[in-house]
């Protein structure tokens, strides 16, 4: 079972929308078949806060519209990965979505805000679980796993 730390620094969510982003990842995480007793947490702040992120972490002077701090990728280059101990929570890391790039977004790309916090959500949760988009063949086999995710979810994008 996946375990969320859900946070709206924006207080503008609604609460069906903080309902939908939990069930979407559960849902994401039994898609790719993740450990039990795996954690993450979820914040949602506006562009002001989401530059400052991108700024001292990244080095991007802009807002930017989903950040991920994937636990293992920050182990994984200091120590050597073990086998946690039975019981203990397998931790994937954190997602930062802007609350101002989904607004924006969603109306750019002519769909809901649903579906681009969706998107941002599981597009966000595969970088976590180690998806990348750098090269040809990995976007290619992201972009797949992400629209299958959000359209067997039920958040078809609108043509």
């Amino acid at each position: 079972m996946l375990t969320i730390e859900f946070t709206d620094k924006t207080q503008a969510l609604k609460p069906e929308h903080c309902q939908m982003v939990q069930e979407l990842l559960a849902y994401a995480s039994d898609y790719l078949d993740l450990a039990d007793q795996t954690e993450m947490s979820v914040t949602i702040v506006d562009d002001e806060e989401i530059h400052q992120i991108n700024k001292t972490y990244r080095g991007v002077d802009r807002p930017t519209d989903v950040i991920s701090f994937a636990i293992n990728d920050e182990v994984a280059d200091e120590f050597e990965i073990l086998e946690l101990p039975e019981g203990m929570p397998y931790e994937l890391g954190d997602l930062f979505i802007s609350i101002d790039r989904v607004k924006a977004q969603a109306e750019e790309y002519g769909h809901s805000f649903e579906r681009e916090l969706g998107f941002l959500t599981v597009h966000g949760f595969l970088h976590l679980n180690g998806y990348d988009h750098m090269t040809e063949e990995d976007e290619k086999e992201m972009f797949t796993l992400q629209r299958e995710i959000l359209d067997n979810y039920g958040l078809k994008r609108s043509e």
